[in-house]
Order: structure tokens, then sequence, then C-alpha cells
């Protein structure tokens, strides 16, 4: 009997935290959205790498530091916020830059949506563990990120290119890993697993609209 509870306790939880994840999930992709569509309207320039990093490391510690307090909703929203500035101007500089730039932004954004959705769904339906993942996941972020610096500052297309390519693999990955890490029990807090998600998210879009772009026949 008490083997039942806790069973049902356990069920009662992780179906808590995927719900709040989602919510939470749905109202900063929202305001990161407007944010980005502020950021395009006002004509912002681009943040610029450090500032970028600056921004989001300080205010991810922020995050995972008030995880477990009110402060930790402010904090995902300033972070969501953040990265939806950094990401109007990108997004304003393709459509400006390619003749194609509207569409190439639109099928981006279509299949970061069909990816995360698809994979959410296989993640629930199947209920598989995709625990073992995480070494892989992360030992690839830490290469691909460190590459995509090497990338930047010595200007290396092809790089650059095989980073996007890598990290569309990667974030896909990192869905199916988080979305199992709830359903296992293994993320009790929604709030870092909102972030992890929108993250996975934000680089997956970033990551498809650079390939498009470059491989749209336009200089």
């Amino acid at each position: 009997m008490n083997t039942n509870v806790k069973v049902a306790s356990r069920g009662i939880v992780i179906n808590s935290v995927l719900r709040n994840t989602y919510q939470l999930l749905s109202a900063t992709l929202l305001f990161s959205g407007l944010m980005a569509y502020l950021s395009m309207s006002l004509q912002l320039p681009h943040f610029g790498f450090l500032i970028t990093l600056g921004g989001y490391f300080g205010l991810l510690y922020l995050t995972h530091k008030f995880k477990n307090s009110a402060g930790g909703i402010l904090a995902v929203f300033a972070l969501t916020g953040f990265m939806g500035l950094t990401l109007g101007p990108i997004i304003g500089s393709y459509t400006t830059a390619f003749s194609n730039g509207s569409e190439l932004v639109a099928m981006a954004m279509t299949g970061t949506g069909v990816i995360f959705l698809s994979l959410s769904f296989y993640a629930l339906v199947s209920g598989r563990d995709f625990s073992f993942m995480s070494g892989f996941l992360m030992a690839g972020i830490i290469v691909a990120f460190l590459a995509g610096i090497a990338a930047y500052f010595f200007a290396i297309p092809a790089l650059s290119l095989t980073v996007s390519a890598a990290f569309v693999l990667l974030m896909s990955g990192l869905i199916l890993f988080e979305t199992s890490n709830i359903i296992h029990g293994g993320e009790t807090n929604y709030i870092m697993a909102t972030v992890t998600l929108f993250v996975s998210i934000y680089n997956l879009f970033l990551s498809l609209l650079h390939l498009l772009g470059a491989f749209s026949g336009e200089d």
C-alpha cells in the first residue's frame, strides 16, 4: 500500500513539473518573441559576441541561484527576454541581406517547431529513458561551443557551418534528454527544465537559420 502511495505521489510530482515546464516555456517563448520584435522595430544593433555571452551566463547564474524561489521566475523572463533582444538584430540582418530572408526565417521557425514537437511527443509517448545521452551531450556541446568561438574569431565559414549542423543534432538530443529527464523524475525543478528547453529551441532556430542562409544560393 505504501509503495502504491509513493508511486502515485511520484507520478503527481512528475506531471506537475511537466505541466509547469510547458506552461512557463510557452510564456517565455512568447515573451522572447515579443522582445525580438521590439528589438527589430527599434533597429537595435547587434549586441556583439562578448555582450551576448556575458548577459547569457550572468542571467543563467541568477536563474540557477533563485531557481527555488519566486525570483527564479523573474530571472527566467529576464534571461529569455534578453535572448529575444539579441535575436532581433540577427533576424533583421537576414530579412535585409537575403531577397528571401523572410521565407528563410519562417522556414527556420517552422523547422524548429516541428523538430521540438516531434521529439517531445516521441519522448513522452515512448517513455524511453535517454539519460544515457548525458555524457555525450555535455562533451559535444562543449566541443561545438569552443569550435564556434574559433570559427567566429578566425572567420572560418566551413567550420561555422559544421558547428551549426552539430548544434542541430545536439539540441535535438538535448530536447529528448530533458523531456525524458522530466518524465523519469530526474529533473524536478520546472524553472531549470524550462531554461534547458528554451536554450535548445533558441540554438536550434539559429543553427537552422544559419544553414538555410548558407545554402540559399545567395552571397
